[in-house]
């Protein structure tokens, strides 16, 4: 369901496509709350001592980390005016989300942005993307039956490496206001 008022934006993306950049551009732009999934991950590794490997592993086994972020995700969309940040914040956000967007890249550009943004060497990003991403795929699978590749469920896509940050906003607030001018009262 499509509604007027304070948008709910989710906007996901495999690691490396500029979530994070775009996503905090996007609700500066529009004045709106920014949570990121990603975030809450972290902290959450951070606080039980363990690296984003050894957590995503741990996250395998212990569906109670997904179900945490995901309900955390799923309030603040309820509350409107805020744009979501997550590998699945659009199926988490379900209809309370006024726009899905979908970031996308080829891996190569991904890991190289990874390693420069972590200062690790390129072979190690490569290795621990697709470490991270595997993980997250079965947890999402086994958890809610996610298929994170279906684009299906995308209002807007965009390939990152083909359009400059600010681009991708503008494109956003594009889609925001055809699809907010589009829906019912």
């Amino acid at each position: 369901m499509k509604k007027k008022g304070a948008p709910v934006i989710a906007i996901c993306g495999p690691h490396g496509v500029g979530k994070t950049t775009v996503a905090k551009l996007v609700a500066k732009e529009l004045n709106l709350r920014y949570i990121s999934a990603g975030q809450i991950f972290r902290k959450m590794a951070e606080n039980n001592k363990m690296d984003l490997k050894s957590f995503s592993e741990y996250a395998e086994n212990n569906f109670d980390v997904d179900r945490h972020i995901d309900n955390l995700i799923l309030e603040e969309a309820k509350k409107g005016g805020v744009v979501l940040d997550g590998r699945i914040t659009a199926w988490i956000a379900k209809e309370y989300a006024t726009l899905k967007v979908l970031l996308i890249a080829p891996l190569e550009v991904r890991v190289q942005r990874i390693a420069q943004r972590d200062g690790i060497p390129f072979r190690s990003a490569l290795k621990d993307t697709k470490t991270r991403e595997n993980s997250e795929i079965k947890r999402y699978k086994e958890l809610y039956n996610i298929n994170p590749d279906d684009f299906s469920i995308f209002d807007l896509i965009i390939n990152t490496s083909n359009f400059s940050q600010h681009s991708c906003v503008k494109l956003i607030k594009l889609a925001l206001e055809e699809i907010v001018s589009s829906s019912p009262p």
